[in-house]
């Protein structure tokens, strides 16, 4: 019963075990904590211009794995029961749960116009809809949103942690950006760009709910540890599955990250084994054929097997971190949802 509010479906989407009637929205699925926080969304994206908020709402329509808010969740009560034996959630902690959604989306829109990609989660993307200048408003606007709903919750100390998110995403798409020439620095880069554009805000927003939560610095040092790892985890595991999964399971083109130059785990691991792989790698895989050929290195090589090997560790310690606190059902879902993030193919 760890995971009693959810079961994992068919292509690892989070949906809730039973499903209110209505229309499908962020406000119709998830745990009680959760439901009362997406509720809030649409106050919070209140627009009088049809197509802004048209275009605002368009990832929030209830399709996505809602990974992150229900980590947060889960965090907020299980660290509300180590400290004093109650699961119940202050409302303050079930906005972190709204706003790491919302400042996840609007990522996920300025991603796709930098990117120049065409479909996200089996759709077309803001950008190809309404083009490119429009979709970095929309982003600003979501991000504003969540801005203004942090705001509200009056607690410096949280609104310092969750502000460092920002700019980590900042600084992740810069390194993004850039590459190493150095072999033996690369992999270090590709870490901190994972950590700073997927674990921090994962890793922060379970800091900020147990700030909330719990007095005990060292709560929410575990609660912090916790979400970075299992956050680097999911992105390696992303990862991976560019390379293994097909169009259809992820709702994207697969072998993207090749075609926009980027060298992941998998291909980093691979270039041990075909050193050839390095010039490609410097020149982000630009040159015809070099996309083809770089994804057979992978495959002939030992970079899948140990990319997943590497986002087992970080999930061991994610199990580590949060065995730490009192038992509770949510602190032994988080561990059980730690575990799924390895064997999830979309």
């Amino acid at each position: 019963m760890a995971l009693r509010w959810w079961r994992w479906r068919r292509g690892c989407s989070w949906r809730p075990a039973t499903r209110s009637p209505g229309p499908s929205s962020p406000g119709h699925a998830g745990p009680p904590g959760l439901r009362a926080a997406s509720d809030a969304l649409a106050q919070e994206l209140l627009i009088s211009t049809t197509e802004l908020k048209e275009m605002s709402e368009y990832y929030f329509d209830g399709k996505g794995k809602a990974f992150r808010p229900i980590i947060v969740v889960l965090m907020a009560r299980a660290c509300n029961s180590h400290y004093n034996n109650s699961r119940d959630m202050q409302a303050s902690q079930r906005s972190i749960a709204l706003i790491a959604e919302m400042i996840h989306t609007a990522s996920l829109v300025h991603d796709d116009v930098i990117d120049d990609a065409s479909s996200r989660r089996g759709k077309h993307t803001v950008n190809k809809i309404w083009g490119e200048k429009k979709a970095v408003l929309a982003g600003d606007l979501i991000l504003s949103a969540a801005s203004i709903a942090l705001a509200r919750i009056g607690n410096t100390t949280v609104i310092s942690i969750l502000t460092q998110v920002i700019e980590d995403l900042v600084r992740g798409e810069f390194l993004q950006l850039g590459s190493k020439e150095n072999e033996n620095e690369r992999f270090a880069h590709y870490l901190e760009k994972t950590f700073k554009k997927t674990a921090s805000l994962i890793a922060n927003s379970c800091k900020a709910v147990s700030v909330l939560g719990c007095p005990d610095p060292v709560v929410h040092e575990i609660a912090y540890q916790y979400g970075k790892n299992v956050g680097i985890a999911f992105q390696l595991i992303d990862d991976v599955l560019d390379f293994t999964s097909c169009s259809d399971q992820m709702g994207k083109p697969t072998s993207a990250d090749l075609k926009l130059g980027l060298a992941t785990g998998p291909v980093l691991f691979a270039c041990q084994q075909f050193p050839e792989m390095n010039a490609m790698i410097m020149r982000r895989f630009s040159l015809p054929g070099d996309v083809d050929r770089a994804r057979q290195y992978v495959l002939q090589s030992d970079g899948v097997q140990q990319t997943t090997y590497l986002a087992q560790r970080y999930c061991h310690e994610a199990v580590r971190e949060i065995s730490k606190l009192r038992p509770s059902p949510e602190r032994d879902a988080l561990i059980q949802l730690s575990e799924i993030v390895l064997t999830r193919d979309k």
